[in-house]
């Protein structure tokens, strides 16, 4: 089955600089290479996907829509989020303190502190993965902590080492 018949590359040129994202460009891409002669499974070789999505890709583009839009997705909402927008505010303000400040015994924010956290502040839950996530979005990195390595004697690797093993991960702002 031929595809794209009706359009020329010339076409799917002037789509490809109009298009924003990988997605739609890769999809452009593939379609040119396909109106000058690359099979599809070579296509699905050079993007390491199956023949099938390629197909998919090239079927896309059979249509009476602009180019530009048959090969982007369309807008996904995703599901809402569990805490609302002051909500996720004040989280973020409250895990940039130590947890002491929230009335928390513990030296650092974990993510399985935060998950007992948002149950208990706002009634909600999140897995523990979520709560990387938000940690992440909240702007803080999982470092190591390292006040242990200062008290190393840098001469010696195994000391230096041993120190760094003691060491905590924990999260915190960049």
């Amino acid at each position: 089955m031929d595809h794209l018949d009706e359009i020329s590359v010339d076409e799917l040129q002037d789509a490809l600089d109009n298009v924003d994202g990988n997605k739609p460009t890769q999809r452009l891409l593939a379609a040119i290479a396909y109106k000058n002669g690359v099979t599809q499974t070579e296509l699905a070789e050079w993007h390491d996907t199956g023949r099938r999505t390629i197909y998919s890709w090239l079927m896309r583009l059979d249509t009476d829509e602009p180019l530009a839009q048959a090969v982007s997705d369309a807008h996904r909402s995703g599901r809402n989020r569990k805490l609302s927008e002051s909500q996720q505010e004040e989280f973020e303000r409250t895990v940039h303190q130590p947890p002491e400040e929230a009335g928390i015994d513990a030296p650092a924010w974990t993510p399985a502190l935060v998950q007992e956290f948002l149950e208990d502040t706002y009634g909600v839950e999140y897995s523990y993965p979520s709560c990387r996530r938000l940690l992440k979005e909240a702007g803080l990195t999982y470092q190591k902590y390292h006040d242990n390595v200062a008290e190393a004697d840098g001469s010696d690797p195994k000391q230096f080492h041993d120190a760094l093993e003691r060491g905590e991960w924990r999260w915190t702002p960049k």
